[in-house]
């Protein structure tokens, strides 16, 4: 018996396009003013800007990281928001 991998033409279509041209991204996510998570349109490959301001891979560790980052963050811009009323 014969086993073949079912691969969708437009998920390899698309890895091709971006092995060619490179990746197109979109913001995703607003994590702070200055860490955004991005998607690529055609591949749907995910980053984030990472300490020094460079696109890294977006794990599992690293959502961990954004998520609790975009708590303290939103925590803190409701403070100022309040002494300033």
């Amino acid at each position: 018996m014969k086993s073949s991998t079912t691969i969708s033409h437009g998920n390899k279509l698309s890895s091709i396009f971006c092995n060619l041209f490179g990746h197109h991204y979109v913001v995703s996510k607003k994590v702070t003013k200055h860490i955004k998570e991005y998607k690529c349109l055609h591949c749907q490959k995910q980053v984030t800007t990472d300490v020094s301001g460079k696109l890294s891979a977006l794990t599992p560790q690293m959502q961990d990281i954004n998520s609790t980052l975009e708590d303290m963050y939103r925590k803190r811009q409701s403070r100022h928001v309040q002494h300033v009323a």
